[in-house]
């Protein structure tokens, strides 16, 4: 392969707003040494496949053909309204992509687009305890026409999705598609049914959308990222695709999933799709598999790279320096096709979902890697390696110069205190007019001269884990910081004119009720202290590379004998010595914090979130009640956080 032609492709489904970006890095990186790369961003094509004029008229069609007992809301609503559907999809994807803003007035005046069931949400933004009139007139204001516009469009989509969803393929996400056949999967015989049967349509899209990339690119190796979950399914229909009309193309497959999910893999069928899989950075091991392809270095001297006839092969060689992978490049993707979407009235949720940012890493790693819920021993944690300041401007300046385009998401772990710092008075200095945001930790370092500098410098937002709000498991996990400081932190990043998205979790190990209560309580006063204006809360999960999945007695719990599987392996099932049910507070803790991030339900009793769980628990085995108070009253004085600020 002396001649060889590189593909990179992001399958579906990923981002719909900006590409993911894996491929950027990989292809500026081989574009620096030389090679001929290029990338294709097949996540983007396949969703504005669905949503074109074709995509409506096929699905309208097995729609139709569905019978009456398999039609749901979202079907029956489509089928009743499919000519509006037909008239108005292509003028709402052009919105979207930025092309039409003026249609943003048809769209506002809610007499433009279908409202399906999605638009029942709508009923549920305002609390009428709290706000008077229509929910977007209390989101968006008289003036807010382009959001409001965009949100509503954003609805309309996900009507759509949901038909799919519900017609076509059970699966079907705009992100997370197919994740249950990927995540925490021992085994491979769920991928490979679903890969086994027939193609549905939207197979019979990305089969096409496939070998259309195929026959523009004439690439002799495809490199497929999978950084989800919900790309896995995607990336093998792709390489089955490319394997079953192009056999002698080299498919190889990366990112953050096979990085935590693939270090043990020991399943043959995975050859089938790709002929390589490649672990954590992925720099070196595709240019050794390179090498090795153009017969400059034998099989045995890959780079943490799995092969079918050799299994795992791992010649010990240096990473390439953050500042040796080149600057990132965009070429080739559809920079002005991306959807900006709108799906929660929240200023900061939307960043995810709205805009294109181009990506950027101030550092690879973590400097903290200490925390026992992270996966602290694999190379994109442990290997803390920091680009210089001269760098990172000479990439902004080279990203913007390419794409136009001066908003930039810094893709780091968490990203220094010091090296932000760095990058502010550069920014400023040069004069470089940028908006940013990117995640970090809550330390001390962030007081309120650094965050008004970093607002100067074009910071917009900063999310970051508080995790469990409670001091004692803060310290069990190491986090490092404490409630108060938080409050602190987060407040000064606000009063600079920085918005803040808290990472919050649930379940850690030994957590009672009385923390989970009292957790609540302080991210309510959070919120209520304008320390923090979002927030997500996950359900802890334990992992083979975390120190909890290392060391359980240091934890107090016990882990579950390991699955006997050949395929994926990072959750582990474990018994928490509490004996606590944490999966039933996570409808009460999610509900809260959804009323919390638009500005509702902050004076209520946080006891009053778990009522109705104790209300369905009340009743026991064979009709006996159970006692009262199962879930405790709060513990934490209710204005904790404003004397820590004051």
């Amino acid at each position: 392969m002396s001649d060889l032609r590189i593909l990179s492709i992001i399958p579906p489904m990923t981002q719909l707003n900006t590409p993911y970006p894996s491929t950027a890095y990989l292809t500026g990186f081989l574009l620096s040494r030389g090679f001929k790369a290029e990338q294709v961003d097949l996540s983007i094509a396949l969703a504005l496949e669905l949503l074109s004029l074709k995509g409506m008229a096929s699905i309208h069609r097995q729609v139709s053909a569905l019978p009456r007992k398999r039609h749901t809301a979202a079907t029956r609503f489509f089928v009743e309204h499919y000519e509006p559907y037909l008239t108005t999809i292509s003028p709402t994807i052009r919105f979207l992509q930025g092309r039409d803003p003026s249609l943003a007035h048809r769209i506002a005046s809610r007499h433009y687009l279908p409202e399906g069931p999605r638009f029942a949400l709508l009923e549920h933004y305002v609390d009428s305890r709290s706000h008077k009139g229509d929910a977007l007139d209390w989101a968006f204001g008289a003036l807010g026409l382009q959001d409001s516009a965009k949100h509503i469009a954003t609805l309309y989509l996900n009507d759509i999705a949901d038909v799919i969803r519900d017609a076509i393929d059970p699966r079907f996400e705009f992100v997370r598609y197919a994740e249950s056949l990927a995540a925490s999967q021992s085994s491979f015989d769920l991928l490979q049914a679903a890969l086994s049967a027939p193609h549905n349509l939207v197979d019979e899209f990305l089969h096409e959308l496939t070998l259309e990339a195929l026959s523009q690119h004439q690439p002799s190796l495809v490199l497929v990222t999978a950084p989800f979950p919900g790309n896995v399914y995607g990336a093998f229909r792709i390489a089955q695709n490319i394997k079953r009309t192009h056999p002698h193309i080299v498919t190889v497959l990366g990112g953050g999933y096979c990085n935590t999910e693939l270090r043990s893999l020991n399943e043959a069928r995975v050859f089938d799709y790709f002929d390589f899989i490649t672990l954590d950075a992925g720099e070196r091991p595709v240019l050794a598999l390179i090498e090795h392809l153009q017969k400059m270095r034998p099989i045995n001297h890959l780079v943490r790279t799995y092969t079918r006839e050799h299994h795992y092969v791992d010649f010990k060689e240096r990473d390439f320096a953050l500042s040796e992978v080149g600057t990132p490049t965009y070429t080739g993707l559809p920079l002005d096709d991306y959807l900006s979407l709108m799906d929660m009235l929240n200023p900061v949720h939307r960043l995810w979902s709205d805009g294109r940012w181009n990506k950027l890493t101030v550092a690879h790693g973590c400097y903290w890697k200490q925390c026992s819920f992270c996966d602290v021993d694999l190379d994109y944690i442990s290997r803390y390696d920091l680009a210089t300041t001269d760098v990172l401007i000479g990439r902004i300046e080279s990203l913007i110069l390419e794409t136009g385009q001066t908003g930039f998401h810094l893709v780091d772990e968490a990203a220094p205190p010091k090296a932000l710092r760095l990058l502010a008075k550069a920014l400023l200095r040069r004069k470089l007019d940028i908006s940013w945001w990117g995640n970090i930790r809550f330390e001390k370092s962030f007081d309120a001269g650094l965050c008004r500098l970093l607002a100067d410098s074009g910071c917009i937002a900063v999310t970051g884990g508080l995790e469990v709000a409670s001091d004692r498991l803060l310290k069990l996990m190491k986090k490092g910081v404490t409630v108060e400081q938080v409050a602190r932190v987060t407040r000064a990043f606000s009063d600079a004119g920085i918005l803040v998205h808290a990472y919050l979790m649930y379940g850690f190990p030994t957590q009672t009720v009385q923390d989970t209560v009292d957790s609540l309580e302080y991210v309510r006063q959070l919120f209520e202290a304008g320390c923090i204006q979002s927030g997500f809360f996950h359900r802890f999960t334990c992992t083979v590379h975390s120190p909890v999945g290392k060391r359980p007695e240091d934890y107090g719990v016990t882990l579950s004998s390991p699955r006997q599987g050949r395929f994926a392996n990072n959750d582990i099932h474990f018994t928490d010595g509490t004996g606590i049910d944490h999966d039933s507070f996570g409808p009460a803790l999610k509900k809260a914090l959804y009323n919390y991030i638009h500005g509702i339900g902050l004076d209520l009793d946080v006891h009053e979130w778990f009522e109705e769980r104790a209300a369905a628990r009340s009743v026991g085995k064979k009709g006996r009640r159970r006692a009262a108070g199962t879930v405790p009253r709060t513990t934490v004085s209710r204005n904790l956080i404003k004397r820590a600020l004051a």
